[in-house]
Parts: structure tokens; sequence; C-alpha cells
């Protein structure tokens, strides 16, 4: 026991000797190429979320037009945030058919909302890089905004389920006894509730919303998180800077939001990583059946369910799929890499 405690401290030392815990984890982190890759594939991705308005988008970047330059993005955002107005000439144009007009277009000049009845169902082309839909809307501009739907249902469920598991499984590992029994009950009950029909039964009774599928997959994925925050929990409440800190008067939530939760986060990270990825198939998963979101939004699941009502339209089925797969693989990468780094028992194995 002594051992294993002197070790302990040692690998502690260590870290904070090479800039705290989380630039070791990084610094270990790096050394898997497998897991980096990921990490690198994720911030790709959320990149493209992020930019998604200049990455496709049928307004140009900047536009020079009567002798004025005009930045049409930009402005819509000001736009949308009512710190700006359109120029009467500029409202509600089409900016590619702009007579007299010099522009500069994103890589991808369209947006997933973009019609265009005379190209439905187009092949692949300089035009349109992953084709059309059978709306004539362009495939890639649809994927490009159809990541911010997916990576924000992951993120927002993921951080429901977070506050939700973090604070059920804390009290239960810090009070123990009979409390612990009563919410160890809950997380058996929770367990016994399959979050993808009761989303599909939710979305039979009410209209469909993203926020409401943001909620229900949050609000009933939180179980794993409960039990790992509640076993470190056990492990830390009976170490000697937590009795000490009880002793001189600290109050409990203060101990354990404080001074437990921070060393209990490790393995609660490993399991929000690979809860993004969980939710994010989840959510392509409905939008496949053609619930969960509104009809009018592009998402990756959406494109596929288009692609089982189009057999020959291969890209409708390729493209985002191999999105989805790519992404759902890089989350589950990172999250091991995650593991075998936070993992004491693993470290050293690779």
């Amino acid at each position: 026991m002594a051992s294993t405690s002197t070790t302990t401290l040692d690998q502690a030392t260590a870290a904070a000797d090479s800039g705290g815990l989380w630039a070791d984890v990084w610094s270990r982190f790096k050394h898997n190429p497998i897991a980096l890759t990921g990490f690198y594939v994720v911030c790709v991705f959320v990149f493209m979320a992020l930019f998604a308005d200049f990455i496709a988008n049928d307004k140009p970047y900047y536009t020079q037009y009567k002798g004025q330059s005009h930045f049409p993005i930009l402005r819509s955002y000001l736009v949308d945030l009512k710190l700006a107005k359109w120029p009467a000439e500029l409202l509600n144009v089409d900016y590619k058919k702009l007579d007299g007009a010099t522009s500069i277009f994103p890589p991808i000049p369209f947006r997933p909302s973009n019609i265009s009845l005379l190209e439905p169902l187009e092949p692949p082309s300089a035009r349109h890089w992953f084709g059309t839909d059978k709306l004539g809307r362009d495939v890639m501009a649809g994927m490009v905004h159809g990541s911010r739907v997916s990576l924000s249902i992951g993120f927002v469920a993921v951080g429901i389920a977070v506050v939700i598991g973090v604070v059920l499984g804390g009290i239960a590992g810090y009070f123990g006894g009979w409390v612990d029994l009563v919410i160890s009950r809950l997380f058996e009950i929770m367990l016994s509730i399959p979050t993808f029909f009761l989303l599909i039964t939710i979305a039979a009774l009410l209209p469909p919303s993203i926020f409401l599928t943001m909620f229900i997959i949050g609000a009933t994925s939180w179980v794993g998180i409960a039990r790992f925050t509640r076993n470190e929990f056990l492990k830390i409440r009976n170490l000697d800077y937590v009795t000490a800190a009880i002793a001189l008067g600290v109050t409990d939530r203060k101990v354990m939001f404080k001074h437990i939760l921070p060393n209990a986060l490790a393995p609660v990270i490993v399991s929000v990583v690979l809860g993004v990825a969980g939710a994010i198939l989840v959510e392509s998963s409905l939008s496949f059946l053609g619930i969960g979101v509104p009809a009018e939004l592009v998402t990756w699941g959406s494109i596929l369910h288009e692609a089982s009502t189009t057999t020959y339209a291969w890209w409708l089925a390729v493209f985002p799929g191999f999105a989805i797969f790519i992404t759902v693989l890089a989350y589950y990468l990172v999250g091991e890499g995650l593991r075998e780094v936070l993992d004491p028992r693993l470290r050293g194995l690779r």
C-alpha cells in the first residue's frame, strides 16, 4: 500500500514539474499517433462547423458594386444581430446575377437551402463536388452546414448529461449510505429506458425539434458519467486531504466540487468524448428515419434518408455515410487515447 502511494505521489510530482496534470496528459497523448490523428480529424470537423458560412454560402466574401465595396457574409452576421441593415440595392439579390458586380465567392458557392429544379440528382462534378439531391440542392453545402447540427447536438446533449451525471454521481459517492442506495436504484431505472425508442415515441407525439432532441439524448445518457463520478468520489473521499478539509469545517459543497471533483474528472472526460460520438450517431439515425429534427433542416442523416428513396444516386449515401463514420471513429480514437493516458494501469503498454 505504501509503495502504491509513493508511486502515485511520484507521478503527481512529475506531472507538476512538467507543467501540471493536463500538460503531462497532452505530452503522453502526442505519442499516440492513432489518437492524435483522430484529434486532428475532430478539429477539422469543428472548424468546418464553426466557419460553415465562410465555406459554403451563396453570398460572396467581397463584392464591388456601383463603385462601393461590400462584405455580404460579414454583414449578414451584423444584420442578424440588428447592428446593421442591408443597402437597398443589395436587399434580397442574387449576387451571382448582379450585373456589373465583381465578387469573390466561397469555395462552395451554395447554401443547403438553394433549390435548383433544373439540376436534380446531378452526379459529382466540377460545379457540384458531391452532386445534388432530388431538389437540386448541393450535397456538399448540406454536409458542411449539417456538421453544425450533428456536432452541436453531440456537445449540447453531452453537456446536459455531464451536469446531471456529475451532480448525482458526486452526491452518491460522497455521502454514501442510503443516499448512494437511492441514487444507484435511479441509475438502474434510467438504464432500463431505451433512449432511441423514447425519442421515436416523443417524435410521434410532438413536433420535430432539435432542442428537444438534444435534451432527451442528454437526459437519458448520463448514467455512465454518473457511475464513473460515483466511483471516483468513493475512492477519493477518504484520502487525507479530504479528511483535513472536512476537519477544518469546509462545507460539503466545497469539498465535493472544489477538492474532490478536479481530481475525479479524468475518467469522466473519456466518457464525455465517447458520449459525443454516441450522440452524433443517435441524431444521424433519427434523421435517417426522418424524425428528431425539422424536415427543412439539412443534416448528414437527412441526406442519407434521401439516398434510401433514390437508390441509384450513390453519392447521397457514400459522402454523408463516410462523414458520419469518420467523425464517430475519430471521437472513439480520441476517447481511447485519453483512456490509455489517464488510466495508470494502461500506461506504458504502447
